[in-house]
């Protein structure tokens, strides 16, 4: 018969590592490119030593001249908090005992609940891998007489998605979910919107709001600092971007890739665009009369491919941009792997306070590091012909 200590073995010895799997390989083409790793915790902080330059101890000389003098390899100190991510299932009361003389109704359940955390990842990690760690979902404005309100960046946003909507002045003025989202016309109906919701007001990620994964927004600005590190003092910091590119094609792209190696000794493995971009490629390709290649990934990610490097098309990528990358300078540090949380006793299930349900969460302290910011580049406004 089953019981909750049955449920909570299968959630531990089977479930675990298949969902830890997913949620690493399965959830965005990008993340499962990065390499995972525990090295350079340190506590609560990630404290990484990155180079930039070369050993400046070369040169040539007389046969019986001096020796070149030595110089080390060029160092910066990466400083970052490891930032908490969590995941949760619920499972009713009821659905437990209706599934206790049915092995296979409780494999079902618990299937369905572990789908849906997937689907949920799949949508938020790969947000957070291109925003700025703010957890900042876009503009939202006032609604109108049919309860619609204008948003920026609909890309961002999933019906059922809870979020928190602040104020232009940074006043939190309540939360609520989002319960449609008109794609097409930009803008979202709420479950309760804030009656002094106004024009420019910001939605966040319920909770969430400064407390994301150091994402590609966050790598790819040209003020403040990265990692405790002034982009001012240390220009290694900031990536190569080009503005208003139009028309794209080849050349463009080429140039981009030839400045990364030629500038910072980096190597473009991953290219990652909006729809747009993506569509502005394959008409390009097809202007030529010419096949466009199409590439797996890792993960089993289906792709279009560009002098065999992966072109991939991202929902969270703002229009008419593309990212030329070398993952192999990114690492996602992490204290541990994804882990239930357990209460003293090791339980993983525990009850809803003052609900029929159970719930367990999954948890991950990890960040995002990326020790070549300039080896990086990013291409905006590119438009179709």
């Amino acid at each position: 018969m089953l019981t909750l200590t049955n449920a909570e073995n299968a959630l531990k010895s089977v479930y675990l590592g298949a969902v830890t799997e997913l949620l690493n390989t399965k959830t965005n083409p990008l993340l499962s490119k990065i390499e995972q790793t525990s090295s350079d915790v340190w506590g609560k902080e990630i404290r990484k030593a990155a180079s930039y330059g070369i050993n400046g101890g070369v040169g040539a000389g007389d046969e019986d001249g001096s020796l070149p003098s030595a110089k080390s390899v060029n160092y910066l100190q990466f400083v970052t908090t490891l930032k908490n991510l969590y995941g949760q299932i619920e499972i009713s009361d009821k659905a437990i005992r209706a599934s206790a003389d049915g092995r296979g109704a409780f494999t079902d359940l618990l299937n369905n609940e572990l789908q849906g955390l997937l689907d949920a990842s799949k949508f938020n990690l790969g947000r957070m891998l291109y925003g700025d760690g703010s957890g900042l979902l876009g503009s939202v404005g006032a609604a109108d007489a049919d309860g619609f309100c204008s948003v920026s960046a609909p890309q961002n946003l999933i019906e059922g998605l809870v979020v928190d909507i602040y104020s232009k002045a940074g006043a939190k003025l309540g939360t609520s979910a989002i319960t449609y989202v008109d794609r097409d016309n930009k803008r979202i109906k709420l479950a309760s919107a804030p009656s002094s919701l106004a024009d420019e007001s910001t939605m966040y990620v319920q909770g969430s709001k400064d407390k994301e994964i150091t994402g590609l927004g966050a790598i790819f600005k040209t003020d403040g600092s990265l990692y405790g590190v002034s982009r001012s003092a240390h220009p290694c910091m900031t990536p190569y971007m080009k503005s208003g590119v139009g028309a794209l094609d080849e050349i463009i792209m080429q140039e981009a890739i030839d400045r990364l190696e030629m500038t910072a000794g980096s190597t473009v493995d991953f290219i990652a665009v909006s729809a747009s971009v993506k569509y502005a490629y394959q008409e390009y390709m097809a202007q030529y009369k010419r096949n466009v290649d199409v590439m797996e990934l890792a993960g089993g990610f289906k792709t279009l491919s560009y002098n065999g490097i992966p072109l991939v098309y991202d929902r969270f990528i703002e229009e008419g941009s593309m990212y030329l990358l070398n993952t192999k300078a990114f690492k996602l540090h992490q204290l541990c792997d994804w882990q239930y949380l357990e209460t003293e006793n090791g339980k993983i299930l525990r009850q809803t306070q003052g609900k029929p349900t159970y719930t367990a969460t999954l948890v991950k302290y990890c960040d995002l590091v990326c020790d070549r910011p300039n080896g990086q580049a990013k291409l905006s406004g590119i438009t179709r012909s």
